[in-house]
């Protein structure tokens, strides 16, 4: 066993159980932003969008980090920043206005007209940053491990 299996299977639960609290908090946020307190269709459309993103998001997270380290082609945070399309579906239905962004976020994130785009995975709450720390540097030790010259 690998001393990365751990730590990877924290993560991946650990942004499991974020992803419906992050959509169900994009929508709430800037729906209050523009408009006051969101109704109840607009709640109940957020935790379906944020069931969808689980759905969609959560098994790739999953079979990332189930991959040997040298195969992994992009990072969790990545993946996660794909879910931003879940709130940004969820707003724009309720025609929320989109917000003023700067000019990297326009050219970086395109289609987030909400500047949902997690910079970090403290976006997603302590207990994901904390499985991220620690997945990071169980990572960064077995690949020094597996390829630091000898």
């Amino acid at each position: 066993m690998d001393d990365i299996e751990g730590p990877a299977r924290d993560l991946a639960n650990a942004i499991e159980a974020a992803i419906p609290d992050w959509v169900d908090r994009c929508v709430d946020q800037r729906y209050r932003s523009a408009f006051g307190a969101p109704p109840a269709a607009v709640t109940a459309d957020a935790r379906a969008a944020g069931q969808a993103a689980l759905a969609d998001v959560a098994p790739r997270v999953r079979a990332l980090l189930a991959a040997d380290i040298d195969a992994q082609v992009t990072t969790p945070l990545s993946l996660l920043r794909d879910a931003v399309r879940y709130p940004t579906a969820v707003l724009a239905a309720a025609r929320v206005p989109p917000v003023a962004r700067g000019r990297f976020e326009q050219e970086r994130f395109p289609e987030d007209v909400y500047d949902l785009t997690p910079g970090t995975f403290g976006d997603f709450g302590p207990r994901v940053a904390d499985a991220a720390i620690a997945w990071g540097a169980a990572k960064a030790w077995l690949h020094r491990r597996r390829h630091a010259a000898s």
